[in-house]
């Protein structure tokens, strides 16, 4: 009772820090924001594949059909967390930034025979960046005949926040080789973006835009995995997933506040939208591969229908001060992984030989377009390894430690970002019943 008491009290603590933001990007201005990667630490290293893993050590939360196989006389616990350095590039300026981030919460275990269960909390997507940009205006010559009076305008955006979920789910292996399952998440956040216009001259002091969208939604993830033994050794899994997409249900606020310094009177204005934003319905297909204990490989393909979803729901700097829907703002989101890992003996009395060395690599296209151009496209390459912990009841619990390099190129900013990914696996025989003679 008191492991499952600290569990749920780590995952209570996870529910506090996850209010900090994981990226420093201007890119989270649009949309939900960047999207994370909701791989665990074991996935990280391969760089998210896992659509068709299962293994009785380890919580594979991308498909929920992998529950039944957790090891019937083990509780699982894992958590992790992440630390970047990001370079961003537009033109001749460079600015760099780093983040801590705490990445996700999980536990699982084996419930009833072929049935395994999961619950956890992981973030959907993040949202963090404040940055300034400068130019001169001319007065319109209507309020001023006589004169091309130059203007120096000062825009400063910022935004914050980001969309999280807590999940529980069964997976249940309804016939040999067959499994299928699914998990039930609460989807919650708060999603704050703001420009602040100022001007040099005497008539207008400032212009503020905040928008604001707090969320509280659901979200369904269905599942299923095939595997066949193609001999003693060697095993094909192939796995499916299914998410629906629908309207987030809260409403949209954007508060219009301008102040005239002549007579130091504000005048505001606020705008809602009732429906805000949407995710998209996501179909995935994996395929894997493993040689006992010693090797996998896994190929992943993951398609988000963002195309059809009516896109951001107001415009920042521009008039009218009203929150619309605008289409073609979004664009499907196509993704693919390939990763692997190796073990040269996992019960070998040396430690060198249990080490799980890994590595991966992936390609994604942008789910925004930006003044009607696509967003930036995403390449990464990632190695890691899972090393085990010694202590005085056995070696099953792992260190997973990854390093992952990403690249992001669109027509406005270049990043490059590198992420130490940090996961601890708890992998204890807590079922287990013990003889005495």
């Amino acid at each position: 009772m008191k492991k499952y008491l600290l569990s749920l009290s780590l995952m209570a603590f996870s529910l506090i820090i996850f209010a900090q933001s994981g990226t420093n990007s201007p890119y989270s201005m649009y949309g939900l924001g960047v999207i994370s990667d909701q791989s665990n630490g074991a996935g990280r290293g391969m760089n998210g594949v896992g659509l068709a893993f299962r293994e009785g050590n380890q919580i594979n939360y991308l498909n929920p059909a992998s529950y039944s196989s957790v090891d019937s006389l083990t509780f699982i616990f894992d958590i992790g967390m992440s630390l970047q350095n990001t370079n961003f590039k537009a033109g001749n300026s460079k600015v760099n930034a780093k983040n801590a981030n705490f990445e996700y919460a999980i536990a699982g275990f084996r419930a009833l025979r072929h049935f395994g269960m999961a619950f956890g909390i992981l973030p959907y997507t993040n949202i963090g960046y404040d940055f300034s940009s400068k130019g001169d205006t001319i007065k319109d010559y209507t309020m001023y005949p006589n004169t091309e009076e130059r203007t120096m305008l000062t825009n400063t955006y910022s935004g914050s926040g980001g969309l999280h979920q807590i999940f529980i789910g069964g997976g249940w292996e309804i016939t040999k080789g067959l499994s299928v399952g699914a998990n039930v998440s609460y989807l919650w956040g708060t999603l704050d973006r703001g420009v602040t216009n100022t001007y040099s001259d005497s008539y207008i002091r400032a212009s503020i835009k905040a928008y604001n969208q707090d969320v509280s939604s659901y979200k369904l993830d269905f599942g299923a995995q095939y595997y066949k033994n193609i001999n003693k050794n060697d095993v094909l899994t192939v796995g499916v997933t299914y998410s629906p997409g629908h309207k987030l249900g809260s409403n949209a606020e954007l508060l219009t506040i301008s102040v005239n310094s002549g007579s130091a009177i504000a005048d505001t204005t606020l705008s809602k939208a009732a429906g805000g934003y949407s995710i998209p319905t996501q179909f995935g297909l994996g395929f894997g591969y493993a040689h006992g204990k010693k090797w996998r490989a896994g190929l992943d393909y993951t398609l988000q229908k963002w195309g059809s979803i009516e896109a951001i729901p107001y415009k920042m700097n521009r008039a009218p001060n009203s929150i619309v829907g605008y289409t073609n703002s979004y664009t499907d989101r196509h993704k693919i992984n390939f990763g692997g890992e190796y073990c040269k003996n996992v019960n070998s009395r040396r430690f060198s030989e249990r080490i799980r060395w890994r590595a991966g690599a992936s390609y994604t296209t942008p789910y925004l377009k930006i003044n009607g151009k696509d967003g930036p496209k995403e390449i990464s390459v990632s190695a890691g390894a899972g090393i085990p912990i010694i202590n005085a009841y056995n070696n099953r619990s792992i260190l997973n430690v990854g390093l992952q390099w990403t690249n992001q190129s669109g027509s406005f900013i270049t990043e490059n970002t590198i992420r130490l990914n940090i996961g601890l696996t708890f992998n204890e025989r807590w079922f287990a019943k013990w003889k005495f003679e």
